[in-house]
């Protein structure tokens, strides 16, 4: 099983909908206006995070975000043959990580059987 993260459009922009937290923590970025921008934002959020899981980037058409549903925060267990197994709640208020571990334990077992 492999980890992504997927970068997605600013949740909170400082041209939009910017949080009181974001503006307390310093993370303020505006709304990518090229991939290149949206790279180097996820570079930064990556490293001020220390993330070891290997992050994507989304494209600036917005797709994966549109189909599914990403903003803000999602967490999808895709299977091998490309469908959702399991799809979260919008985050990070209705993530259920026990929820969330139990589907990857099921879909593991069903692959071992």
């Amino acid at each position: 099983m492999e980890f992504f993260i997927v970068y997605i459009q600013e949740a909170h922009p400082t041209d939009g909908r910017q949080s009181e937290k974001n503006i307390d923590e310093g993370i303020l970025y505006r709304q990518h206006r090229s991939f290149e921008e949206r790279i180097e934002v996820a570079q930064s959020c990556s490293l001020a995070l220390d993330l070891t899981i290997p992050v994507l980037v989304e494209e600036m058409s917005d797709t994966t975000d549109d189909a599914y549903g990403a903003a803000p925060e999602r967490l999808y267990l895709i299977a091998r043959d490309g469908t959702v197994a399991y799809r979260g709640g919008v985050g990070p208020h209705f993530f259920d990580i026990d929820e969330w571990e139990a589907a990857i334990r099921s879909y593991l077992s069903r692959q071992a059987a």
